[in-house]
């Protein structure tokens, strides 16, 4: 399981609000054409999602406002890809997580961090895989910050989406 997101333009987001099965064709291409190629994700945050998710919320599955909204919040759009439908942000929601993402204290999120405490969480990758380490993880927040700020610079909306 993996997380991606997509950048919305104004026309992309209207036309994913008038017809939801437009999502798939921006997230994965045209799924019809056998020659096609998924579109490169702006955002890949990898395996890493799930421990990214933890440290802004330190929960598994919980959302919380601002910050605790960057991975799995949203409003749920489109079909059940099989790891559940992409969620999606309007321009609104994506300053409102930039801004929060931006107050983030990266000590204090450092603390948090508990390889042994995730795993019992069942924090993905499951245990028995490798222990997360926070650098990785840092990175991954490092990327996803600056995923929204562009959105939220250029008013964008967002699309992300766990496959």
């Amino acid at each position: 399981m993996v997380l991606i997101g997509r950048r919305l333009s104004a026309g992309e987001l209207q036309a994913v609000l008038d017809d939801a099965a437009v999502v798939d064709d921006l997230l994965y291409g045209d799924l019809e054409d056998d020659d096609g190629e998924m579109p490169e994700p702006e955002l890949d945050l990898g395996k890493s999602w799930h421990g990214v998710h933890y440290l802004l919320t330190g929960t598994a599955w919980d959302i919380s406002q601002g910050a605790g909204e960057a991975v799995l919040g949203g409003e749920e759009i489109g079909e059940d890809g099989g790891y559940g439908p992409a969620r999606l942000f309007t321009p609104e929601a994506v300053r409102a997580v930039a801004a929060a993402l931006d107050a983030l204290d990266l000590d204090a999120l450092r603390a948090r961090f508990d390889p042994r405490a995730m795993a019992a969480l069942g924090i993905y990758p499951s245990p028995g895989a490798e222990l997360a380490k926070f650098d990785d993880l840092a990175q991954s927040l490092t990327d996803l910050h600056r995923f929204y700020q562009g959105a939220a610079d250029d008013g964008q909306a967002v699309l992300l989406v766990i496959t």
